[in-house]
């Protein structure tokens, strides 16, 4: 076939957590979307997460198809469940996805950073390689000025607020608020070494966000890191089905009508959601604030209550030790409240008018799913680069209340109730009330809604920036054909 004439084929390969998984998945769907010919690869176990909304594609036309890694009788990534930390061994995967892109040879693969050995792996093929690292330009930009300039060093106790130098706007953090190996880079055996960057040799990052949602960082990123970088986000927004919005990561843990008919019967915008996210495990005794707090605020919510940890000290199989008495009883006789256990209708939830607010720990993807809805957020983060997210959610975008979070948490670190129910009730109130910052708030929200909205549709600037990426794969081709 011409090579001018023919797709551009691109291999995806996600990583196995779910706040990863899920957006490269989307992003292999918007290139299929442009006209490419995508490729996910993964494991038989991961694939069952997303098959159905592949086969929904394919039914539409569009050229998006699986290919899984053959690996040894009974071996796979253990965890299928969306909850893998950055940390988990993917390296049984490197000699399958070796053979399968030696056999096939696609014009680019894009594969997530959290892959540690892929970067070296895929160099050596001498296939075009994109990287795709979960997070947006601003949180790339804080830590690129945290290593460069050290602001943190100077600070003298670990909740002394300082400014992170050289940004285009004014950026607070304080010690307690970074990750442990920029904290304290000797504890625990954590030698600083050099270390390669995936960009470094790559054809170029693919970055699920949009231009217009933070315009100053994405030319810091590109002009002062030096990333040649295309915006293709938000991601989330190429689910335009019911079933693809519900069954999105996962097959909701509830009835999705259930959820719909309790939104159906609260006023506009006058319900909160609540959720950590696919990886935050909370103690028992934070939920129990977050419970007290929500009470007392006296607003409608959907709770999507997601991992507890679970101390080996503590029996807490009765979930009774982690509600207040009679708190469930209250919330169903009352009609206020829904509490989910295990995975949420998200994005269902999150564009139903009667949502106004989201109470989120600041992950990227739900950053940006409640940016796309248009929603205010109280911001609530608690590891990864949560803490630089909540500054751009609150400090810069201004559509943000901060409940006042201020350690940052390691994934195997066991949790405390950090915060109390009084700023839990405050939090609420401030962004759920009538008055006039409120307000302001929700309008700037809106606003950016439909900027998301626009970047995606033709001739907006992440729809452009797909093309040009598919055009400049096409003439590498060329070139080198």
């Amino acid at each position: 076939m011409d090579s001018k004439s023919s797709p551009v084929e691109i291999f995806f390969f996600p990583y196995v957590g779910g706040g990863h998984q899920i957006p490269m998945i989307d992003i292999a769907r918007i290139f299929a979307s442009h006209g490419a010919k995508s490729t996910v690869i993964t494991t038989p176990k991961h694939a069952l997460s997303f098959q159905k909304s592949i086969n929904r594609d394919q039914e539409s036309g569009l050229s998006v198809s699986i290919k899984t890694l053959h690996l040894p009788d009974d071996i796979d990534i253990a965890d299928t469940d969306m909850s893998a930390s950055p940390h988990t061994d993917t390296s049984m995967l490197q000699e399958p996805l070796k053979a399968l892109l030696a056999e096939h040879k696609p014009d680019c693969i894009v594969h997530d950073a959290f892959h540690r050995w892929s970067a070296e792996a895929i160099y050596s093929l001498g296939i075009p390689r994109l990287v795709f690292n979960g997070n947006g330009c601003f949180s790339r930009c804080v830590m690129e000025n945290l290593g460069k300039y050290k602001p943190h060093e100077k600070a003298s106790s670990d909740y002394e607020p300082f400014v992170v130098p050289g940004l285009p706007d004014r950026v607070e953090l304080t010690k307690s608020q970074l990750p442990i190996m920029i904290r304290q880079p000797q504890q625990r055996g954590f030698v600083p070494k050099k270390m390669g960057k995936p960009e470094e040799n790559s054809f170029g990052v693919v970055v699920n966000s949009f231009y217009e949602l933070e315009p100053a960082y994405v030319e810091y990123f590109k002009k002062e890191m030096g990333n040649k970088a295309w915006l293709v986000g938000p991601v989330s927004l190429c689910n335009r089905n019911v079933e693809d919005k519900a069954e999105r990561g996962k097959k909701a843990t509830v009835d999705e009508q259930q959820v719909l008919s309790f939104l159906d019967s609260k006023e506009p915008s006058s319900v909160l959601y609540i959720s950590f996210g696919s990886l935050a495990r909370l103690a028992p005794e934070q939920l129990l604030e977050i419970a007290y707090g929500l009470e007392a605020s006296n607003h409608p919510f959907i709770w999507a209550v997601g991992k507890i940890f679970r101390s080996a000290v503590k029996d807490i199989e009765n979930e009774e030790t982690w509600l207040p008495s009679g708190f469930e009883e209250r919330i169903r006789e009352s009609k206020r409240g829904l509490i989910i256990r295990g995975w949420a209708p998200q994005l269902l939830i999150l564009e139903h008018p009667a949502v106004g607010g989201f109470l989120t720990h600041c992950g990227w993807n739900s950053t940006l799913e409640g940016v796309c809805a248009g929603l205010p957020m109280i911001t609530w983060p608690i590891t990864a680069e949560q803490f630089s997210n909540e500054k751009l959610i609150a400090d810069v975008l201004k559509i943000g209340v901060k409940v006042g979070s201020m350690h940052w948490v390691s994934w195997s670190t066991e949790p405390w109730a950090a915060v109390g129910r009084d700023k839990v009730d405050m939090a609420v109130k401030r962004l759920m009330s009538g008055d006039e910052e409120a307000v302001e708030m929700r309008r700037r929200a809106r606003e950016l809604g439909e900027k998301a909205k626009r970047a995606v549709e033709g001739g907006g600037s992440s729809y452009m920036d797909a093309d040009a990426l598919l055009q400049e794969l096409k003439s590498v081709r060329k070139s080198e054909s």
